[in-house]
């Protein structure tokens, strides 16, 4: 076994407390026996959802030696709420203890830059290892079973029961509902049932069970309304030709409901999620997609807001075919046509008529499509440009770290991760304004956004019935009918900056490292090319005076313009490695004869201030780094 730096882990504090542990504060001498992993993660974070479920089976394969903690770290303010939190731990179905650390006091004292990293500590209580981002169960699964045996050897293994203590269960028609439909003829509601993994019609009144489709246990299987399974639906869009489609999305697939039969059918995606360089179109049934949040009828197919590769995506029910329409997997909030454009986990989608000053249709018919970017608390929406080609432009949002509830203009006011958008009768746009808990307004004509409703729990989505607006109050687990106001509700203005303080870095030459190991047992994947990309920018661009753009090496020489006093470095960095062979195979630089390759991906925002005393390095690391 490799030897390892004996670093101490420090102890677990947040002023939140735990969950999941029936009342109890374990700590790490408590834990002491068990193979620690921190998951030091946020839920509005697509990534971390996706580390959750990686951790699934895991977690399970090793229950009587693994104990996972997962340590919440806020992002937005509303996260940093106790309750908000408590209902994303059942929402995600996190089956392990939660700190919740709303002041990320944890978070720095194990130096985290970015959600989600993860942190094994051993039976003995010291670090091993830290991983950023997503896609290392396989890393994981090598690195615990290593550790299993060299701590059963030297006694040092605990087996057992760990400290977590299920919640107890609650009784509610919904739970967690994400968006909803409003049938044609029958004036009833299909509503994604998220958290019980299957759809609900509502009759009229909004609340009375009609029928379910699903049987409420997570899974990926086609069938009869009662045979059926999904794994946490989201988005729904009715078809022309009547049907439904579903994004369900960690089963990264499109369903098929028929509405007179309740008969479930998959017609796009594999089951499995994308990574970098897989396909990006094709027979829709042979492509893997990755987290698809919502979906829209829109110019003759069905649009996809790919939260988990910040991209939208189209499917084609005609050709069967799905395709990449915009973004570039990049995060952040940049405009342009529709390629080169950046999105943070577009989750909300909805297809409008475009609409002349005075407020009628114009000739193009239908030719926006809004779009919920929630990472960037953004309004965003794409059109066809001048010659043709879709082109992306935001109306309200600033990027990945400012967010709040402020109305007036649009260039001046906030949002704070919304996951729904509804087109409206007066070609103005409501917004379900997820962590600021209201509904809000944007008008295309006067630029102005204003606040429709307060007080709700979580909105999700909204439909418009007869006048009035049907919201899903996905954390108060139903539907709320309210009337469309002639006058907004004013609040109070509020703005924010992301809670996580700034690198104090000195201006000139500076110096990027992204530090990255093949995990045990591999090596880069150098066979078609350079297996390594590191794409790096800034907010405000000014900010980088050298060193923007493209490259493959793991790291860059940068100039920051001492005039700028702060902003944001976006670093994206890529690295491709594939099990290496056994033995003196290994030191000749063979092959493995059938090696499993892997793709390590991480994205990140990292605020700096100029000081004179600054940093001139800054390291970040991928994964596969030995504490």
């Amino acid at each position: 076994m490799t030897a390892r730096a004996r670093v101490r882990a420090p102890e677990l504090i947040g002023k939140g407390g735990w969950l999941n542990t029936g009342d109890k504060h374990p700590t790490l001498a408590d834990l002491r026996g068990s193979i620690v992993i921190l998951d030091f993660w946020t839920f509005c974070c697509v990534n971390c959802l996706h580390v959750l479920d990686e951790l699934r089976e895991l977690e399970e394969r090793h229950r009587d030696t693994v104990v996972i903690v997962g340590v919440h770290s806020p992002k937005f303010v509303h996260e940093a709420e106790h309750q908000a939190v408590v209902d994303a731990v059942e929402r995600y179905e996190v089956h392990h203890p939660v700190l919740d650390d709303p002041e990320l006091a944890t978070w720095k004292q194990y130096a985290v830059r970015a959600w989600p990293t993860l942190v094994v500590i051993d039976p003995e209580g010291y670090v091993v290892a830290q991983h950023a981002g997503e896609g290392h169960a396989h890393a994981l699964e090598q690195l615990v079973t290593e550790l299993e045996e060299e701590h059963a050897a030297k006694g040092t293994l605990r087996r057992g029961d760990g400290p977590y203590v299920p919640p107890e269960p609650v009784a509610t028609d919904l739970r967690f509902p994400g968006k909803a439909l409003a049938l044609p003829g029958s004036g009833h509601y299909l509503v994604s049932d998220s958290t019980r993994h299957a759809l609900v019609e509502l009759a009229a009144d909004a609340e009375t069970v009609v029928r379910r489709i699903g049987t409420g246990e997570r899974g990926l299987t086609d069938g009869d309304a009662d045979t059926a399974r999904f794994s946490e639906p989201q988005g729904l869009a009715l078809l022309p030709d009547g049907g439904v489609i579903v994004a369900d999305t960690v089963n990264h697939a499109l369903r098929r409901v028929d509405l007179d039969t309740g008969r479930v059918t998959t017609v796009a995606g594999t089951g499995k999620q994308w990574w970098q360089g897989s396909p990006t179109s094709g027979p829709a049934r042979e492509v893997d997609l990755s987290s698809p949040w919502d979906v829209a009828w829109f110019e003759d197919r069905v649009w996809i807001a790919m939260a988990g590769v910040h991209q939208l995506w189209t499917y084609d029910p005609e050709a069967g075919t799905v395709e990449v329409a915009a973004g570039t997997t990049n995060e952040g909030l940049v405009d342009g046509h529709a390629r080169e454009a950046w999105f943070a986990q577009p989750s909300g989608l909805a297809a409008a008529g475009q609409r002349s000053e005075t407020g009628a249709p114009t000739a193009e018919g239908w030719g926006r499509l809004w779009i919920a970017d929630s990472e960037t608390s953004a309004l965003r929406w794409a059109e066809r440009g001048e010659d043709g080609r879709y082109v992306i432009r935001t109306a309200v949002g600033t990027g990945l770290f400012d967010f709040g509830h402020r109305d007036g203009a649009a260039g001046q006011a906030l949002l704070q991760h919304p996951l729904g958008v509804t087109a409206l009768p007066d070609g103005s746009v409501a917004v379900s304004d997820t962590y600021n808990n209201a509904l809000r307004r944007y008008d295309p004509v006067t630029g102005e956004v204003s606040t429709l409703a307060t007080e709700l729990r979580e909105p999700s989505a909204a439909v418009v019935v007869d006048g009035d607006i049907v919201v899903v109050e996905s954390a108060g687990h139903r539907l709320t009918r309210l009337h469309l106001p002639e006058e907004a509700v004013r609040v109070e203005a509020v703005a924010h900056r992301t809670q996580r303080a700034a690198t104090e870095v000195a201006a000139g030459a500076f110096r990027l490292d992204v530090v990255f190991s093949a995990p045990a047992g591999q090596k880069l994947d150098e066979r078609y090319g350079p297996a390594t990309r590191l794409l790096v920018s800034a907010t405000p661009p000014e900010l980088l005076v050298e060193g923007a753009g493209k490259g493959t090496d793991l790291f860059r020489d940068l100039v920051l313009d001492p005039a700028v006093p702060e902003g944001v470095l976006h670093v994206s960095a890529m690295a491709a490695s594939c099990d290496a062979p056994a033995g003196d195979a290994a030191s000749s630089g063979d092959e493995a004869e059938y090696p499993a390759c892997h793709v390590h991906q991480q994205d990140w925002g990292v605020p700096v201030r100029i000081v004179p005393d600054g940093d001139s390095r800054l390291a970040l690391v991928l994964a596969g780094m030995d504490a």
